[in-house]
């Protein structure tokens, strides 16, 4: 193992924690093919699970700007993307909104609200604060 390997800082995530996103995984899973083989129920009722699990997620991560901000930016996904499974469950998704927009393209408001997040962490956050960000790594 070369020194420079051996000196690189290391984030390690509580087991407890692990096993809560290791969960939260399964619960993804389920919705999305709940979703996919249009089943109403399952898809609904493990929006909640997936989407409650990765607000805890970043709540607990919130010390950590860069797992805070992806971790916000998933949960905005995982809203956008039950947002648009709700809509073609309830066949609403491709009526008219305005224009050539439908009731499905409102999940572009969260999906592009975890992009601005990302784009913030990746080029104003990090930038600014690398020797920063080094430390919090090693403290954890």
């Amino acid at each position: 193992m070369s020194k420079e390997k051996s000196s690189s800082p290391v984030y390690s995530i509580p087991l407890k924690y692990r096993k809560m996103e290791n969960l939260h995984i399964v619960f993804w899973l389920l919705k999305d093919i709940g979703w996919c083989m249009i089943w109403k129920p399952l898809g609904i009722a493990m929006i909640f699970p997936t989407l409650i699990i990765s607000i805890v997620i970043a709540w607990r991560t919130r010390q950590y700007v860069a797992e805070l901000c992806h971790n916000v930016a998933i949960t905005l996904w995982i809203t956008a993307n039950s947002y648009w499974m709700i809509s073609e469950f309830l066949h609403f998704d491709m009526l008219p909104l305005f224009g050539e927009y439908t009731y499905k393209h409102l999940a572009l408001i969260p999906f592009f609200s975890g992009v601005l997040i990302l784009a913030y962490y990746y080029l104003y956050y990090q930038p600014r604060h690398k020797e920063e960000e080094e430390a919090e790594i090693v403290e954890a």
